[in-house]
């Protein structure tokens, strides 16, 4: 078969392209799967006839498989050929899809959601790189760009999404048509895909895990874990906010979410404008923005004129942090970008357990208007160490 690096006449050209297409929509469906529980918490933890708290739990269990599985399963599968692993992968999203729509317990739904935290981290892990393949010299960089547009509207439209099909085909419908999309898209990756070459970049070496032996990109993961828990503690737990706090009808929740996730967009061009100047400026700035939102929106969630504001400033700091953070990390570990990527991914992920965790416990020891004070707090502590790097030139 034909090298898919040398498309170069039309044909092959819109062949990568449809190529291309296909992985950016994997990579929207893996990434919606992680993200889509949030915005159904309300309505499964009444059927489950659980709390609040312990449905956002499936969140942290999810979070931290990725964080403590993601890069010894990305190194361990680095060696299988592309259009097997993803195609792999979307089974297996396909399947535990399914078994979460036909839960009938928090036991049943946390296997569910354990088994494709396994996959996602991998996919992660080589998307990026079989992108550029696809693509061919001199485009990799848009083949990657597609790829992560695919994951940023995922971050920022997955929850909403859910939330709206959850009102209209139930919250196990929701993860029905994932599991149906998750099919499809597999037997298009493995009909359209052609068999690709693993590069010899894909193996850690020695050198690379060098990184971590380095006291300043130590300390960029774990700004990212900080910033993560403050983001999450909040977000978590932000449609309840709407419907609880706010009087906001739960048919209309996923409404305000998917304003949230516009208004995000916003961000993420801020985020990705500002980082490669000054990334810890820019971490400061965001983290100071979305710590202003989630701190007013609590109290303001009866009024929601001022509300919208609240969550416009939210919304903009918490996407940016996607994009700020993952670039930080990367320009930390310059001499191992790849692997600083996916060390930047588990610790994000740490951070989304983390703040599942602290935000159930804020909740029940202190009610759901606690939520914002505690985010903000930790919040406040990412600025101070953000200051200190900064001071350090770190």
């Amino acid at each position: 078969m034909q090298s898919p690096s040398v498309a170069s006449a039309p044909g092959e050209t819109s062949r990568s392209a449809l190529q291309i297409l296909i992985m950016a929509v994997a990579a929207f469906i893996i990434v919606t799967t992680e993200f889509l529980i949030v915005g159904l918490l309300p309505s499964l933890s009444r059927e489950l006839n659980i709390s609040i708290a312990l449905a956002g739990q499936v969140v942290t269990l999810f979070a931290f498989t990725v964080m403590l599985f993601g890069p010894v399963l990305t190194a361990k599968l680095a060696h299988v050929e592309r259009k097997k692993l993803f195609t792999l992968i979307l089974m297996v999203f396909a399947a535990s899809n399914v078994l979460a729509a036909v839960s009938t317990n928090i036991w049943v739904l946390a296997l569910a959601r354990f088994i494709p935290a396994l996959a996602l981290p991998v996919f992660w892990g080589t998307a990026s790189e079989t992108a550029g393949q696809l693509a061919g010299p001199g485009q990799s960089g848009k083949a990657v760009g597609r790829i992560y547009l695919g994951i940023t509207a995922a971050l920022v439209f997955g929850v909403p999404l859910g939330t709206l099909a959850a009102e209209s085909v139930g919250w196990r419908g929701s993860f029905w048509i994932l599991a149906a999309i998750a099919l499809f898209i597999g037997v298009l990756m493995h009909l359209v895909m052609p068999e690709l070459p693993v590069s010899g970049s894909s193996h850690p070496d020695h050198k690379q895990t060098m990184i971590l032996r380095q006291p300043r990109f130590v300390a960029h993961l774990l700004l990212s874990i900080l910033t993560f828990t403050a983001l999450f503690t909040a977000y978590t737990y932000l449609a309840d906010i709407l419907e609880r706090l706010g009087g906001i009808p739960a048919g209309q929740v996923g409404w305000w979410l998917m304003g949230f996730g516009a208004i995000g967009m916003v961000g993420n061009h801020l985020g990705g404008s500002m980082v490669d100047r000054k990334p810890l400026a820019a971490m400061v700035v965001f983290l100071v923005l979305a710590g202003a939102g989630m701190l007013a929106a609590v109290p303001l969630a009866p009024q929601h004129i001022w509300l919208m504001v609240a969550l416009v400033a939210w919304g903009i700091g918490y996407t940016a942090l996607f994009v700020v953070c993952q670039v930080r990390v990367m320009q930390a570990g310059a001499q191992a970008q790849a692997l600083a990527a996916t060390l930047n991914i588990s610790a994000a992920n740490a951070g989304i357990g983390l703040g599942a965790i602290v935000g159930g416990i804020g909740i029940g020891h202190y009610g759901l208007n606690s939520i914002g004070i505690i985010a903000t707090l930790i919040a406040a502590l990412a600025v101070i160490i953000a200051l200190l790097m900064m001071m350090r030139r770190q």
